[in-house]
């Protein structure tokens, strides 16, 4: 079986057109699925949830903005536990090490990030349900 790329390079256009996280076609025995590499959990609150060592993190950074704390895995963030709850940190509240800053969730399984200094959150550099990378900056603190 030939792939035909045009049909892929225009699907993958279309979920930039249309803000889509996904889109498949379907031709005689043919399916092609093209999605983006996002994931959206519904209810995380039941999922397995475990804390991410800090002896595995990134050390925080300190830098001219303030001291960076980074992801330790790659995943996707979650700012709460759960949809619709309240979020663990917001610009402005102070926050001590090892408190926990956010959700990562990869395979499945949430990992609770700490913090890894003690501050005032200056900055949220990422959003909820958004992927993140292995020594992304996460938070800024003050």
């Amino acid at each position: 079986m030939k792939i035909d790329k045009k049909i892929i390079k225009e699907l993958s256009d279309y979920l930039t057109e249309f803000n889509l996280n996904e889109i498949e076609i379907t031709e005689k025995d043919t399916k092609i699925k093209v999605s983006k590499n996002t994931k959206s959990i519904e209810n995380h609150s039941n999922l397995v949830t475990t804390n991410v060592p800090t002896n595995n993190t990134k050390p925080s950074q300190i830098t001219n903005i303030g001291t960076e704390i980074s992801s330790p895995i790659i995943g996707t963030a979650y700012l709460a536990p759960e949809p619709g709850a309240k979020k663990f940190i917001e610009i402005g509240k102070k926050i001590k090490k090892g408190e926990t800053i956010m959700i990562v969730e990869a395979m499945k399984t949430m990992n609770h990030v700490p913090s890894t200094a003690d501050g005032v959150v200056k900055e949220i550099c990422v959003q909820d349900g958004q992927p993140v990378e292995f020594g992304q900056t996460l938070i800024i603190l003050e």
